[in-house]
């Protein structure tokens, strides 16, 4: 087939923005699409390489590349395969990928799907959050075929770096359990930091030595001093969203018959804070739940 240049972006929200715009900085032309105009009209005016798509069948069509960035896995199934969707009007060969966060077992029913209508899917998911969108810095979890992954990796390229984790649906895998040890690595910060300012300890000052020491981690690295000491709590990410994920984590971990203590206390708690904090809350605000906790004492 003749693969052409274009490549199709679903899905311009914190994320998906910034990452639209390194394609069109690597000079690679993009025909974006998102339900929400006004998000559409600030991209497409970011560059001229960068145009918006009337339909989710119009970017199937124009393009055998189709990047979707989504909140859910269902979300990326009834893009690709609903009435109207991105597969209807694709040519046979061409290529979606699957940049959200998907269940792993999901995503590989859906690459069967599209192999019977003579598509390929990759999983690509990402890691570094918004600055690593900017930056193109991302971590890519990327799984499929290695030729199919080949005619996509010059666009993944200008967004951050490929790492290879197998066929498809591994890549979503590794990054439910990425987003595992993120929550895992900000409620042990959290809580070390909350015990530390109450025993009288300056809260900067104690994060710096940890991101010194051997407790240094991408919590205290990224989020004490940016948006837990300042109070912003603005990372970028909703508690929705990872709680999302690591329920992911842990229900990988169920079907694989895995014991995984703190996969399952760590995917509680952020269903606590999901629902004492709401869906749209910043991931990072899951301190003030801590702290609210800590400062009800242990009830002994």
């Amino acid at each position: 087939m003749t693969e052409k240049a274009q490549i199709g972006f679903v899905g311009i929200g914190n994320m998906g923005a910034p990452m639209v715009r390194n394609l069109a900085k690597a000079q690679i032309p993009v025909l974006a699409y998102d339900l929400r105009p006004d998000i559409l009209e600030g991209v497409t005016a970011d560059s001229n390489l960068i145009t918006a798509a009337s339909s989710l069948a119009d970017v199937g069509e124009e393009c055998t590349r189709v990047i979707t960035m989504l909140p859910t896995g269902a979300d990326v199934r009834e893009a690709v395969l609903g009435a109207g969707g991105i597969a209807s009007k694709m040519a046979p060969g061409s290529i979606v990928v699957d940049m959200s966060s998907s269940e792993p077992t999901g995503t590989v029913e859906l690459a069967k799907e599209l192999e019977a209508c003579g598509l390929h899917l990759i999983d690509a998911p990402v890691s570094g959050g918004v600055p690593g969108a900017e930056k193109a810095t991302l971590a890519l979890m990327t799984g499929g075929a290695d030729d199919v992954v080949a005619r996509i990796e010059e666009p993944l390229d200008a967004m951050g770096n490929i790492y290879r984790t197998g066929p498809v649906g591994s890549g979503h895998a590794a990054k439910a359990l990425n987003n595992f040890l993120s929550a895992a690595s900000l409620t042990a910060a959290s809580e070390a930091l909350i015990v530390a300012q109450k025993f009288g300890l300056d809260g900067a000052k104690v994060a710096d030595i940890w991101n010194a020491s051997t407790g240094r981690s991408s919590a205290t690295e990224t989020k004490l001093h940016q948006h837990i000491l300042n109070e912003k709590f603005a990372a970028g990410f909703t508690m929705k969203l990872l709680e999302k994920d690591v329920k992911i984590a842990k229900s990988l971990a169920e079907s694989l018959n895995v014991r995984a203590d703190h996969l399952d206390r760590i995917s509680g708690l952020l269903g606590e804070a999901l629902e004492e904090l709401g869906d749209e809350a910043d991931h990072t605000t899951l301190f003030k739940l801590l702290k609210r906790r800590a400062e009800e004492g242990r009830g002994e």
